[in-house]
Formats: structure tokens, sequence, C-alpha cells
């Protein structure tokens, strides 16, 4: 996922960017759409995205599961943590009642097709290498984002050449983007009230960081992050632009 260079527009600042340019990311496969995090979200909103994104942590076995909670209460029948639940336990439980089962890792990777990216959200510590060798094994384009600086710390030592970004909540333009180099990153991923402040978009941009805003619910929120010049549009539905 490369930034597509823009002229600045009169005022010196980032001009609005035209959509065809901005890489639309699926939210957990387009959770307002399809049962988020599930084989069926990935296979369905490939053809409308141009990456989905997914989310990762272990479970009690040991396997890598794609999903986004720590507990299992809003998702499923299940209760406790992820983290508490054998993979046998897993298999077996259903999201939002759709029918569809939590994939492992290799399977939600497998599932993605040719021509689709992949960004893979770490939820937590010490999943760098098995992460690493499910991507490897399912030749998938991936950029493992995290909120976890020391994650992705963990990924850059693991496997240098592996796209990183950094996924943030608050903070400065100056302080986050260089935080975001220093890591090696090729993006960072702010909230939209973030990625809409005054300089935030050009800061990255001057550092070489891509800009993927995250999570555009409805086309006015989409709308409002292609004026502010953004990369990509992180999306719950990838009907908006």
């Amino acid at each position: 996922m490369n930034r597509t260079d823009r002229e600045p527009g009169e005022d010196g600042e980032t001009s609005r960017a035209d959509p065809d340019d901005v890489t639309l990311i699926g939210h957990r496969g387009c959770a307002g759409q399809y049962p988020e995090n599930t084989v069926a979200a990935i296979e369905r909103a490939s053809p409308h995205v141009d990456a989905v994104e997914i989310d990762v942590r272990r479970c009690a076995s040991g396997e890598l599961v794609v999903f986004h909670d720590e507990e299992l209460d809003r998702l499923t029948e299940g209760a406790g943590r992820v983290a508490d639940a054998e993979w046998d336990e897993l298999r077996e439980l259903t999201v939002l009642d759709s029918g569809e089962a939590i994939p492992r890792l290799d399977e939600a990777l497998r599932a993605v097709p040719d021509g689709t990216a992949v960004n893979v959200e770490i939820k937590e510590r010490g999943l760098a290498s098995d992460a690493l060798d499910a991507a490897d094994e399912a030749d998938a384009e991936v950029l493992f984002s995290s909120f976890l600086p020391d994650a992705l710390a963990a990924l850059r030592d693991r496997d240098a050449s592996a796209d990183r970004a950094l996924l943030v909540a608050d903070g400065g333009p100056e302080a986050l983007v260089a935080a975001a180099t220093d890591l090696g990153c090729v993006a960072v991923h702010p909230p939209i009230d973030l990625a809409t402040e005054p300089g935030f978009v050009d800061a990255a941009h001057e550092a070489g960081l891509a800009v993927n805003a995250w999570t555009a619910a409805d086309r006015e929120d989409a709308e409002e992050l292609l004026a502010a010049g953004v990369d990509g549009v992180i999306a719950d539905r990838w009907d908006l632009c």
C-alpha cells in the first residue's frame, strides 16, 4: 500500500484526494455489512475493496485466531477471554448468530483472493513470528498494524521487510509521525478526528508515511477523509464512496 503522490493545494496543504487514488479498506471485512472477522466477510467484501482489515489474537491452545474483542460475549454465545479458550471450543462458536465460525489466521488469509491486500491488526504482544509465518505461507500482501509499538518492533526485528503501520488514538502530529518513523512504519492509522486535524496528513506525508484513517461508518465520514487528503479509508461498508 504505497501512498499516491499528490500536488499540494494553493494553501500549501494536501489537496482533496481523488477517490480513485484512495485505498478502501474493509474494516473487519466490512463489519457494517457482514459478520465481522469471518471468512464469509472476507470473501464477500473482497470484490468491492482494495484491502480487508482483520484482527488477530492468540487463544489458550496457541493458535492465532481472527477476533477483535478480548472477551467472547459481544460477538458469540461464549463467555470469558479468547486467551483462556481452547481452539476446539472457539471453533464451535459462531459470530453474531450468522452461522459463521471464528477462523484461524491462516484460514482467513487463505480466503483473501489474489489482488486484495490484507491489513492484519495485531491485538496483543507475542504474535510476531507466528503472524509472519502465516502471511508467508498464504503468500498474502499484508500490512501489519498495531497500537502496540513493541509488537511492531518485534515484527521489524523478525522481518524488516514486513510492512507495518502504527495505530494511534490521540496525540500531536509531530510526536505520532516521529513514533511511526522510528519504528520503520510505512503508514500511520489515526481516527477520523485526528486525521482531519489541520496539518496531520501533511506531517505524515512529509515523513513518507501513508495515512489510513479509521473508521468511516457513512458517506459523510468518507467525504470528510477525502477532503483531508488521506491515502486510505478504513470503512465499515464498501458502498461509501
